[in-house]
Protein backbone atom coordinates (compact mmCIF):
# COMPACT_ATOMS: atom_id res chain seq x y z
CA UNK A 1 0.00 0.00 0.00
CA UNK A 2 0.98 3.63 -0.37
CA UNK A 3 1.82 6.16 2.31
CA UNK A 4 -0.58 8.82 1.06
CA UNK A 5 0.56 11.59 3.41
CA UNK A 6 4.03 11.64 1.83
CA UNK A 7 2.69 13.15 -1.38
CA UNK A 8 1.03 16.46 -0.55
CA UNK A 9 0.32 19.28 -2.97
CA UNK A 10 3.89 20.59 -2.88
CA UNK A 11 5.76 17.30 -2.97
CA UNK A 12 8.14 17.07 -5.95
CA UNK A 13 6.31 13.99 -7.24
CA UNK A 14 2.89 15.69 -7.30
CA UNK A 15 4.36 18.90 -8.74
CA UNK A 16 5.97 16.88 -11.56
CA UNK A 17 2.60 15.22 -12.27
CA UNK A 18 0.85 18.59 -12.21
CA UNK A 19 3.38 20.05 -14.65
CA UNK A 20 3.01 17.06 -16.98
CA UNK A 21 -0.80 17.28 -16.85
CA UNK A 22 -0.75 21.05 -17.47
CA UNK A 23 1.49 20.59 -20.52
CA UNK A 24 -0.77 17.85 -21.92
CA UNK A 25 -3.93 19.90 -21.39
CA UNK A 26 -2.33 22.98 -22.95
CA UNK A 27 -0.98 20.99 -25.90
CA UNK A 28 -4.32 19.27 -26.46
CA UNK A 29 -6.19 22.60 -26.39
CA UNK A 30 -3.87 23.81 -29.15
CA UNK A 31 -3.69 20.57 -31.13
CA UNK A 32 -7.48 20.27 -31.33
CA UNK A 33 -7.29 23.03 -33.95
CA UNK A 34 -4.94 21.10 -36.27
CA UNK A 35 -6.36 18.32 -38.47
CA UNK A 36 -4.34 15.16 -39.07
CA UNK A 37 -3.55 15.10 -42.78
CA UNK A 38 -0.57 12.75 -42.73
CA UNK A 39 1.28 10.51 -40.28
CA UNK A 40 4.94 9.70 -41.00
CA UNK A 41 4.42 10.97 -44.54
CA UNK A 42 1.37 8.77 -45.18
CA UNK A 43 -1.66 10.66 -46.50
CA UNK A 44 -4.32 9.58 -44.01
CA UNK A 45 -7.23 10.43 -46.29
CA UNK A 46 -5.86 8.14 -49.01
CA UNK A 47 -4.75 5.45 -46.56
CA UNK A 48 -8.10 5.21 -44.76
CA UNK A 49 -10.33 5.75 -47.78
CA UNK A 50 -12.33 8.55 -46.18
CA UNK A 51 -11.86 12.19 -45.13
CA UNK A 52 -9.76 11.30 -42.07
CA UNK A 53 -8.46 14.88 -41.72
CA UNK A 54 -12.03 16.17 -41.44
CA UNK A 55 -12.65 13.93 -38.41
CA UNK A 56 -9.39 13.73 -36.48
CA UNK A 57 -7.26 16.45 -34.93
CA UNK A 58 -3.84 15.95 -33.32
CA UNK A 59 -5.40 16.28 -29.85
CA UNK A 60 -6.78 12.76 -30.31
CA UNK A 61 -3.14 11.63 -30.08
CA UNK A 62 -2.05 13.92 -27.22
CA UNK A 63 -5.07 13.71 -24.90
CA UNK A 64 -4.73 9.98 -24.03
CA UNK A 65 -1.37 10.86 -22.48
CA UNK A 66 -3.39 12.51 -19.68
CA UNK A 67 -4.61 9.04 -18.69
CA UNK A 68 -1.00 7.82 -18.78
CA UNK A 69 0.01 10.55 -16.32
CA UNK A 70 -2.93 9.77 -14.02
CA UNK A 71 -2.20 6.04 -14.09
CA UNK A 72 1.52 6.56 -13.46
CA UNK A 73 0.76 8.80 -10.48
CA UNK A 74 -1.75 6.26 -9.19
CA UNK A 75 0.58 3.27 -9.62
CA UNK A 76 3.66 4.83 -8.06
CA UNK A 77 2.31 7.42 -5.58
CA UNK A 78 -1.28 6.31 -4.96
CA UNK A 79 -4.77 7.58 -5.75
CA UNK A 80 -4.56 10.71 -3.56
CA UNK A 81 -1.57 12.01 -5.53
CA UNK A 82 -3.36 11.18 -8.80
CA UNK A 83 -6.47 13.10 -7.67
CA UNK A 84 -4.34 16.16 -6.84
CA UNK A 85 -2.89 16.12 -10.35
CA UNK A 86 -6.39 15.77 -11.84
CA UNK A 87 -7.73 18.71 -9.80
CA UNK A 88 -5.08 21.07 -11.16
CA UNK A 89 -5.46 19.64 -14.68
CA UNK A 90 -9.21 20.28 -14.47
CA UNK A 91 -8.84 23.91 -13.39
CA UNK A 92 -6.10 24.58 -15.94
CA UNK A 93 -8.03 22.83 -18.72
CA UNK A 94 -11.30 24.66 -18.08
CA UNK A 95 -9.49 28.02 -17.93
CA UNK A 96 -7.73 27.34 -21.24
CA UNK A 97 -10.85 25.96 -22.90
CA UNK A 98 -12.92 28.92 -21.69
CA UNK A 99 -10.38 31.27 -23.28
CA UNK A 100 -9.94 29.28 -26.52
CA UNK A 101 -13.43 27.91 -27.17
CA UNK A 102 -17.06 28.79 -26.72
CA UNK A 103 -18.57 28.21 -23.24
CA UNK A 104 -20.49 25.05 -24.18
CA UNK A 105 -17.28 23.39 -25.44
CA UNK A 106 -15.34 24.51 -22.34
CA UNK A 107 -18.00 23.11 -19.98
CA UNK A 108 -18.24 19.85 -21.94
CA UNK A 109 -14.47 19.51 -21.93
CA UNK A 110 -14.20 20.20 -18.19
CA UNK A 111 -17.00 17.85 -17.17
CA UNK A 112 -15.73 15.04 -19.41
CA UNK A 113 -12.15 15.46 -18.14
CA UNK A 114 -13.09 15.50 -14.44
CA UNK A 115 -15.56 12.61 -14.54
CA UNK A 116 -13.37 10.40 -16.76
CA UNK A 117 -10.15 11.05 -14.84
CA UNK A 118 -11.76 10.41 -11.44
CA UNK A 119 -13.33 7.23 -12.83
CA UNK A 120 -9.91 6.19 -14.13
CA UNK A 121 -8.35 6.62 -10.67
CA UNK A 122 -11.12 4.64 -8.99
CA UNK A 123 -11.06 1.76 -11.48
CA UNK A 124 -7.27 1.63 -11.53
CA UNK A 125 -7.08 1.51 -7.74
CA UNK A 126 -9.52 -1.43 -7.61
CA UNK A 127 -7.42 -3.42 -10.09
CA UNK A 128 -3.92 -2.35 -9.02
CA UNK A 129 -2.94 -5.74 -7.57
CA UNK A 130 -3.45 -7.72 -10.80
CA UNK A 131 -1.05 -8.14 -13.69
CA UNK A 132 0.77 -4.88 -14.48
CA UNK A 133 -1.13 -4.04 -17.69
CA UNK A 134 -4.69 -4.77 -16.56
CA UNK A 135 -5.32 -1.70 -14.37
CA UNK A 136 -3.99 0.92 -16.84
CA UNK A 137 -5.58 -0.74 -19.86
CA UNK A 138 -9.07 -1.40 -18.47
CA UNK A 139 -9.35 1.83 -16.47
CA UNK A 140 -8.15 3.98 -19.37
CA UNK A 141 -10.37 2.26 -21.97
CA UNK A 142 -13.49 2.63 -19.82
CA UNK A 143 -12.67 6.16 -18.68
CA UNK A 144 -11.69 7.20 -22.22
CA UNK A 145 -15.03 5.94 -23.52
CA UNK A 146 -16.89 7.88 -20.81
CA UNK A 147 -14.81 10.96 -21.65
CA UNK A 148 -15.72 10.76 -25.35
CA UNK A 149 -19.42 10.12 -24.74
CA UNK A 150 -19.69 12.99 -22.26
CA UNK A 151 -17.69 15.47 -24.30
CA UNK A 152 -19.34 14.87 -27.66
CA UNK A 153 -22.85 14.69 -26.20
CA UNK A 154 -22.55 17.75 -23.96
CA UNK A 155 -20.74 19.79 -26.61
CA UNK A 156 -22.83 18.99 -29.67
CA UNK A 157 -26.16 17.29 -28.89
CA UNK A 158 -29.01 19.46 -30.24
CA UNK A 159 -26.45 22.06 -31.37
CA UNK A 160 -27.28 21.92 -35.05
CA UNK A 161 -23.93 20.25 -35.82
CA UNK A 162 -25.05 17.46 -38.13
CA UNK A 163 -23.27 14.14 -37.78
CA UNK A 164 -21.44 15.10 -34.58
CA UNK A 165 -21.66 11.50 -33.39
CA UNK A 166 -19.71 10.35 -36.49
CA UNK A 167 -16.91 12.69 -35.54
CA UNK A 168 -17.12 11.44 -31.96
CA UNK A 169 -16.86 7.78 -33.02
CA UNK A 170 -13.77 8.36 -35.16
CA UNK A 171 -12.16 10.48 -32.44
CA UNK A 172 -12.98 7.79 -29.83
CA UNK A 173 -11.47 5.01 -31.96
CA UNK A 174 -8.22 6.95 -32.42
CA UNK A 175 -8.00 7.78 -28.69
CA UNK A 176 -8.55 4.16 -27.68
CA UNK A 177 -5.87 3.01 -30.12
CA UNK A 178 -3.42 5.48 -28.58
CA UNK A 179 -4.44 4.30 -25.10
CA UNK A 180 -3.37 0.76 -25.96
CA UNK A 181 -0.03 2.07 -27.27
CA UNK A 182 0.47 4.00 -24.01
CA UNK A 183 1.01 0.69 -22.17
CA UNK A 184 4.65 0.61 -23.32
CA UNK A 185 5.66 4.00 -21.86
CA UNK A 186 3.51 3.28 -18.77
CA UNK A 187 5.46 0.10 -18.04
CA UNK A 188 8.84 1.73 -18.65
CA UNK A 189 8.06 4.86 -16.61
CA UNK A 190 6.52 3.10 -13.62
CA UNK A 191 9.38 0.61 -13.52
CA UNK A 192 11.94 3.43 -13.54
CA UNK A 193 10.04 5.55 -10.99
CA UNK A 194 9.77 2.61 -8.58
CA UNK A 195 13.46 1.89 -8.98
CA UNK A 196 14.37 5.53 -8.19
Amino acid sequence: MHTQTRYGWTSPQVLAGILAMALIVAASNYLVTIPVTSIFGVDMNAATGFAFSDYVQWAAFSYPVAFLVTDMMNRVYGPSAARRVIAVGFVFGVALSWYLAEPRIAIASGVAFLVAQMLDVSLFDRMRDGVWWKAPLVSSLIAGTVDSVLFWTLAFYASGFEGWWNYGLVDWAVKLSITVLMLVPFRAATYNLRAA
